[in-house]
C-alpha cells in the first residue's frame, strides 16, 4: 500500500511537471553524445523526470532482490544451526 501511494504521489508530480512543460512551448537544444537536437522544453522536462523514475526504481528493485537473496541464505543458515543444536 506505501508503495502505490508513492507511485501515485510520483504520477502526481509527473503530471504537474508536464502541466508546467506544457506552459513552457520553447525549444531547447540538447546537446549529447554523438549529437545534437531542439526539442520542446515540455518534452525534455517530460523525459527527464520520467527516466529518472525508473532509473530509480530499476535501482530499488535491485538493492531489494539482493537483500532477499540474502536474507534467504541466512534463513537457511538459521535452520540448519537451530536443527543441529536440537540433536
Amino acid at each position: 500500500m506505501k508503495a502505490f501511494l508513492i507511485t501515485a504521489v510520483i504520477a502526481a508530480l509527473f503530471i504537474i511537471t508536464m502541466a508546467f512543460g506544457a506552459r513552457n512551448n520553447q525549444l531547447v537544444e540538447v546537446n549529447y553524445f554523438i549529437a545534437q537536437g531542439e526539442f520542446a522544453l515540455s518534452w525534455v522536462i517530460g523525459a527527464v523526470f520520467l527516466s529518472g523514475f525508473v532509473i530509480s526504481w530499476l535501482l530499488a528493485f535491485a538493492i531489494i532482490i539482493r537483500q532477499k537473496v540474502a536474507l534467504r541464505g541466512l534463513k537457511g543458515r538459521l535452520n540448519k544451526h537451530t536443527e543441529a543444536n536440537q540433536n
